[in-house]
């Protein structure tokens, strides 16, 4: 019998930083928000997409789907969903998630280069990528590989990070009276650029952080239709102690009804941490 070879582990396309990576492997992405306030991201999003998704069975692309919190409630919902993930260690989480139900595979590879044939899936999460792609044409590339797989009228969901993102955590946790801090919160506002020379995990990794006004340029040049862009969490998410109120159903259903109240508003979309930006490839 002729022996079989070693299986050879996925590895990270070259062109992603390596603080990057090694960022995702010294935090639990999965419990960033599936406990506390981060669920507030995770309702949001979930919500977001419901509403302008068709219904079941539809062929999802996950791109940067991370350890595979979003393909598991999408697989749960009845979709098929397939999980493209620079890091090898979210790729393996990710094909956890399938369970019995075998609706959800994953593998290793770059936003901007998909490994996926045209016009082959029904819609896109484009829901992590756009943070750590620091050039505009790489951003404009990534959302134009999204175009590329996903069939015409299909519906894309990418994610950003909000502008204002440091200079609101640093006052909530503390961090704009530490030394350091002020230097990077200068630089996120005037060029949107984030870097964390210091590689705390708490003060993030190399990122872009967009102003609300950008996604619909980039996404136009990108040559999709844009439908709306939403703020996710609204002023809630920097509520101290809001988390445990979502343990309540009641209280749950308020907190998301505030973020909802304003998610369209553009004096506050600013606000939010996080952006979602959702377009249609053209038909």
């Amino acid at each position: 019998m002729d022996e079989v070879p070693p299986e050879v582990p996925p590895e990270v396309p070259p062109e992603v930083p390596a603080e990057v990576v090694e960022h995702y492997e010294q935090i639990d992405e999965a419990r960033r928000i599936t406990e506390g306030l981060g669920r507030l991201e995770l309702l949001r999003t979930r919500e977001i997409v419901r509403r302008h998704l068709p219904g079941a069975p539809q062929r999802i692309l996950d791109v940067g789907g991370a350890t595979g919190v979003h393909a598991q409630w999408l697989a749960a919902d009845g979709h098929d969903v397939h999980v493209v993930d620079p890091v090898p260690a979210h790729v393996e989480q990710a094909r956890g998630q399938s369970g019995s139900s075998g609706r959800v595979t994953a593998e290793v590879g770059d936003a901007r280069d998909l490994p996926v044939r045209d016009a082959s899936v029904d819609a896109a999460l484009v829901l992590g990528p756009l943070y750590h792609l620091t050039d505009r044409s790489d951003r404009v590339g990534a959302l134009a590989e999204a175009r590329r797989v996903v069939r015409p009228g299909g519906v894309i969901f990418a994610a950003a990070i909000s502008r204002f993102a440091s200079l609101f955590d640093g006052l909530l946790r503390g961090f704009l009276f530490e030394p350091g801090f002020s230097e990077i919160v200068d630089r996120d506002l005037r060029e949107g650029q984030h870097r964390n020379p210091s590689d705390r995990p708490e003060w993030f990794t190399t990122a872009y952080f967009h102003h609300p006004d950008e996604l619909r340029g980039e996404a136009d040049d990108a040559g999709l239709e844009v439908v709306e862009v939403v703020g996710v969490e609204g002023m809630a998410g920097w509520v101290p102690g809001l988390g445990s109120h979502l343990d309540s159903d009641e209280d749950s259903a308020r907190i998301l009804f505030s973020a909802r109240a304003t998610e369209a508003e553009p004096t506050l979309l600013g606000l939010s941490a996080h952006l979602i930006m959702v377009a249609r490839t053209p038909m």
